[in-house]
């Protein structure tokens, strides 16, 4: 069958496989959040430690960052469908298994399984989104509902988590992704097409998929387990220089190896590393401010589980209005001033958050959370076209990669600095309030640990313990109104960036080095425009 008439069938069902990309998409990013609210469910029902629970969440979010680059890649030399489909399989069994599990270590292991699944997932769907998509003007409308799901994913996890627990057991956060992936997986399979493989490329960069692994594994880990050890743990401090050192191997690897598996001359194109940073910082900040708010609702405010997960829905609200108009204001307005914007409004609702007290209302709450809402919405979909729209088709997929990477490294990056904020004010609050107090020191030591822990010691240690709860709550709420100005700090640097690096509208830069594809060679999917350097053929669409 010739290649028109299949190009026109694509086409005609370009939103139906869209469809199965934002299922697929929410399925993975969904799981981020959707533990945070059973841990203490898990730790009662499975005897975790408090280091186990941070590696039920952290181990997804480990394996998820550190393999994204290396299944990127190989859904770009062996096949973005297929990479897709396996990552769904891979995802349904992790999550089957987690269901399952009766110890911590057990449920750990299938957390990672599931994150290995997700690095699969989550770079197919924009690869292949921007493959099918091939008008710039529906792909940057089609990017902007990619990027709303994922934004609502973030705030709907705690949400979906809190709803289930109260129906049903701990594992139902795990049997409920089943369903969704299950149908995620026939339509793909029936709807997507197969992409014909980047045949520029003949072997897969083995060493460079090791030494990124190696390298983002090792920061990843330090960045995860430093709040807990301590920033100058010498066991942190040697995984962060291990991770540099192996890093900066990986760099001097690509830059001499033929068939690179990451084009590094693509980070002197403006418009691509200024969104990526961009793209990191924001999700740094978002990250970071949702570690402390759920618990600042908990703990702070009293609401169970379902009903704090409840009220963070205003942010997923605000995240859907802006994104879905997000392509058109670019387009009107320029990217530049979409995305700084974007990230300024972001940083008002973190400095409104700044301002919460013990007793403030939840209408403050609502105004934080629309303002970051909509800051998200406007500027996640611009900076993520920006960074696909300045790759040459045939790397779509480790292009993906990058970008899901800065993401999931910022989100890493925003937990550990917001939970190190919390726990420097939090912590030694309570061991001077705690002091010459009438309570054993294995009980002090709980309270310091967490407000969790203090509210569960004041509530065992009765009238000696009175004072215990409204000072863990108010030094709880100090942390969180500094973990909330670190993270304004760094999303108006992020602002910055993207107002003095991002071009206002694509093609207004000339590549730094080398013949970076332009957006109307991409857009052509291999045609490439008069006045441009004609560029290699972008991958043919097969039938499945």
């Amino acid at each position: 069958m010739d290649n028109s008439a299949i190009s026109i069938r694509t086409h005609d069902r370009r939103w139906a496989i869209l469809g199965v990309l934002c299922l697929s998409l929410l399925v993975a990013v969904i799981d981020n959040t959707i533990v945070n609210v059973a841990l203490p469910t898990l730790s009662r029902d499975l005897q975790a430690t408090t280091g186990q629970l941070q590696w039920i969440v952290d181990a997804y979010t480990l394996v998820f960052a550190g393999l994204l680059l290396t299944a990127g890649t190989l859904g770009d030399r062996r096949g973005r469908k297929g990479a897709l489909l396996i990552g769904l399989g891979i995802f349904a069994a992790g999550s089957l298994a987690a269901s399952l599990t009766t110890t911590a270590d057990q449920l750990i292991l299938a957390r990672a399984v599931m994150g290995t699944g997700a690095a699969f997932v989550m770079p197919a769907t924009l690869s292949i989104l921007t493959n099918v998509f091939t008008d710039a003007r529906e792909r940057a409308g089609a990017i902007a509902l990619w990027a709303a799901v994922s934004g609502l994913a973030i705030a709907l996890g705690p949400v979906t988590g809190g709803l289930l627990l109260q129906h049903f057991g701990w594992g139902s956060i795990f049997l409920v992704n089943l369903p969704f992936l299950g149908i995620a997986l026939v339509a793909g399979a029936i709807l997507i097409p197969r992409f014909a493989p980047d045949a520029s490329h003949h072997h897969i960069d083995v060493a460079g998929a090791v030494l990124s692994i190696v390298g983002l594994g090792a920061i990843v880990w330090g960045l995860i387990e430093a709040p807990t050890r301590g920033w100058t743990d010498p066991l942190i401090v040697g995984s962060f220089a291990f991770g540099v050192v192996v890093l900066a191997l990986f760099v001097r690897h690509e830059l001499r190896t033929a068939e690179p598996m990451l084009q590094l001359r693509w980070f002197a194109n403006g418009r691509f590393s200024a969104a990526s940073v961009s793209i990191m910082l924001l999700f740094f900040a978002l990250t970071g401010f949702i570690f402390g708010v759920t618990q600042y609702l908990q703990a702070v405010k009293g609401y169970s589980a379902l009903a704090a997960g409840i009220r963070t829905l205003p942010f997923a609200v605000a995240v859907m209005v802006w994104a879905p108009l997000s392509a058109k204001l670019a387009e009107r307005f320029g990217t530049k001033l979409m995305v700084s914007g974007g990230l300024s409004v972001f940083g008002i609702g973190l400095l409104v958050a700044a301002t919460l007290t013990t007793t403030s209302g939840y209408g403050l709450v609502v105004v934080s959370m629309v303002l970051m809402g909509s800051g998200m919405g406007l500027a996640m979909a611009p900076a993520t076209d920006s960074v696909m729209g300045a790759l040459p088709a045939e790397e779509a997929g480790v292009g993906s990669a990058v970008n899901d990477t800065t993401r999931e490294l910022g989100a890493t990056l925003g937990v550990a600095v917001g939970g190190s904020a919390i726990a420097s004010v939090y912590s030694p609050k309570i061991a001077a309030a705690l002091a010459g107090q009438p309570i054993p020191p294995s009980a002090a030591a709980i309270a310091k640990h967490s407000i969790e822990g203090a509210l569960a010691v004041a509530q065992q240690a009765g009238p000696r313990a009175d004072a215990l709860v409204p000072l863990a709550r108010h030094a709880f709420t100090q942390g969180l109104r500094l973990d909330s100005l670190i993270a304004a700090g760094v999303v108006f640097l992020g602002a910055a960036v993207a107002a003095r690096w991002l071009p206002a509208r694509a093609g207004q830069e000339a590549p730094a080095a080398g013949p970076l594809v332009t957006d109307a060679t991409v857009d052509a999917v291999g045609a490439a425009p008069e006045e441009a350097p004609v560029a290699e053929p972008a991958p043919s669409l097969v039938r499945s």
